[in-house]
């Protein structure tokens, strides 16, 4: 037992605010730290202290554990919230806070380490009799292993990360084309690697290995819902499962709606969820808040994917139909409390995330700023919000800048809500996916009118190629414009806090008043009025799409790739775009090698065009 008194938030945006006002609630003194960029950001602003992490990348401020430790030991913080994303999953960090005497609201750094990467996951869950996806539990160590695979469970199958989420590191092999493509960019040669453990670098026999012994291989599920358990289990081995969720809207494996609890199961499946999440968190004495998650095939088939110990970005909807706060349930069980007496379920809640993402561009990441904004109200709606009016985003970070989350009596009445609340957003300055949701709650296939048959594939398969966002339609109606404020408030950093300064308007520049925000044309009548960006030049140079850093250059100079063949791969806001050879032809320059930060625009490499 331990009683917490200030907590430190590592974190930013929307999680950061929001573990903040449950501290609060609960009067826990609240600390946070923050990027040079967010020192103006709601959640720096609402915290007790906020304190400057000195500098402007990830690696920098919140991925900086020293750092972050240090103003915890600074400023007297007995716990830390990590929050989702950043070190919320690192198991060395937990570890380190631990050790230091600090509480770590999460579960334990050796339960971290224990479902660390996807291949320490399948083998716990094949231990307590939960059934992976089927594949492989160990890396690859050869060619010949995935052959051997494939030819018992046929084409396609997919090689995996083992330290992969949110979409990234995974190639989905349909042929014996895309075997002989991953393994021509995995290794560097001919020949047999040895397996190496998941959690160290690679090693091979021949000097042939680059990474691939980071990689497992697994049945490709092609038609599945994404469903999941919210989970919590106390020191005194109390379990509870909050409520199921179907996250299936999904854009290059990254959730956009999720919604709980997840409906239309068949028979049977509710009650051997439950059961393989107990399983779960009983096998490695997890204990906090978790989620479970699960591939569901049309058969009613199940297969274990992993298990998220954290927080996820979807809680809120589990706390609204489940009636209870999943940070308060945390922060109780770092205390050694028990769970909380639950409540009984209540209604359908649905989860929309706003991100700064363009459905006119293949829901490519847009940084910008919020020029102005008009959140929903009304019953049933609660807003997580990151940012406010003028904010910018920043490209170095998550593209979610808020979720919206709508409850009605059941599932009916919050796909009603939700077309409410969608329909009275409106933002200036960036683009969002709304329009996007807005025609999602009236597909057939969403609100389950002949069954619900959405699959974590459906919006890229299904839904996007029959809808055009290309062109304005069915925004929101522009918004009034503001006058100018008497005054003017500054975010300040005195001694490394940070600090308010209310001053009248002009006070430090004589002659210069607040601009008043005035309706600004929507993104997509910009965009159409400038035209389209031109993606490869006349001389063969492709260009990058959008601002992100190049993770990846699979071709090399001389190299002839055909249409269609990957040849770089860029990283943004934690969404991968892959860029692929407009036209068969040979490399002739590299302009951007991996590792490069690249602006829209900016020159990848270029290809000289096979002459027909």
């Amino acid at each position: 037992m331990r009683t917490i008194n200030r907590i430190l938030v590592a974190n930013r945006g929307e999680i950061a605010l929001r573990v903040i006002r449950t501290a609060i609630d609960m009067q826990i003194g609240t600390v946070a730290v923050y990027a040079d960029q967010d020192i103006a950001a709601p959640f720096a602003h609402e915290a007790d202290e906020a304190w400057g992490l000195d500098g402007t990348t990830a690696e920098e401020t919140y991925l900086n554990a020293e750092a972050i430790l240090s103003v915890a030991l600074e400023t007297g913080a007995d716990a830390i919230h990590p929050g989702y994303g950043f070190l919320s999953e690192n198991a060395d960090f937990a570890s380190a806070v631990e050790d230091a005497g600090i509480a770590w609201i999460g579960p334990s750094g050796d339960v971290i380490d224990a479902l660390g990467d996807k291949i320490r996951a399948r083998r716990v869950a094949e231990a307590c009799g939960v059934d992976p996806v089927p594949g492989i539990s160990d890396p690859v160590g050869s060619r010949a292993e995935v052959e051997g695979f494939i030819s018992t469970h046929g084409y396609p199958v997919v090689l995996k990360r083992a330290d992969g989420g949110g979409g990234r590191g995974i190639s989905v092999l349909r042929d014996a084309g895309d075997l002989d493509l991953f393994f021509a960019r995995h290794t560097s040669g001919a020949g047999d690697t040895t397996p190496a453990d998941s959690s160290d670098a690679p090693t091979s026999t021949d000097g042939v290995a680059q990474d691939l012994g980071h990689y497992f291989v697994e049945r490709f599920v092609q038609v599945a819902r994404h469903v999941e358990t919210q989970c919590a289990r106390d020191a005194l081995g109390n379990f509870r499962v909050v409520s199921t969720r179907d996250c299936s809207v999904q854009r290059r494996n990254q959730k956009l709606i999720e919604e709980a609890p997840a409906p239309f199961l068949p028979e049977g499946v509710h009650d051997r969820l439950l059961d393989s999440s107990r399983r779960l968190f009983e096998a490695v004495g997890y204990i906090g808040v978790g989620t479970c998650e699960f591939l569901l095939e049309p058969d009613g088939s199940v297969w274990f994917l992993e298990v998220n110990p954290r927080l996820q970005v979807e809680h809120p909807v589990s706390e609204e139909v489940a009636g209870v706060d999943l940070v308060r349930e945390q922060i109780r069980i770092a205390e050694g409390l028990p769970l909380s007496v639950p409540a009984p379920h209540r209604g359908h809640s649905f989860e929309f995330r706003i991100t700064c993402e363009d459905p006119a561009r293949e829901l490519m990441p847009v940084p910008g700023r919020v020029e102005r904004v008009r959140w929903p109200a009304g019953p049933g709606i609660r807003l997580e919000l990151g940012l406010a009016e003028g904010d910018e985003v920043e490209g170095a970070f998550d593209s979610m800048i808020a979720k919206i989350v709508v409850t009605g009596c059941d599932r009916e009445e919050a796909l009603a809500r939700s077309r409410r609340a969608l329909g009275e957003f409106a933002i200036e300055g960036v683009a969002t996916p709304v329009p996007l949701y807005r025609d999602i709650l009236d597909e057939p296939a969403f609100i389950g009118a002949d069954g619900f048959t959405v699959s974590t594939k459906w919006l890229e398969n299904h839904f996007l190629p029959t809808h055009d966002y290309a062109v304005d339609e069915g925004e929101a109606p522009g918004l009034p414009a503001l006058p100018s404020s008497p005054r003017q408030t500054y975010v300040i950093e005195l001694d490394g806090r940070r600090m308010t300064l209310t001053i009248p308007s002009g006070l430090l520049a004589p002659g210069v008043q607040t601009r008043p925000a005035q309706p600004l044309r929507s993104q997509r009548q910009e965009r159409a009025a400038a035209g389209p960006r031109e993606a490869v030049r006349s001389d063969g140079t492709l260009t990058s799409p959008m601002q992100g850093i190049v993770v990846q250059v699979p071709a090399e100079v001389g190299a002839r790739v055909d249409e269609g063949d990957l040849v770089a791969v860029l990283e943004a806001m934690k969404m991968e775009k892959y860029i692929q050879a407009p036209f068969s032809g040979t490399i002739m320059e590299v302009l951007a090698p991996q590792g490069t930060s690249v602006s829209a625009g900016d020159p990848l490499l270029r290809i000289e065009k096979e002459q027909a």
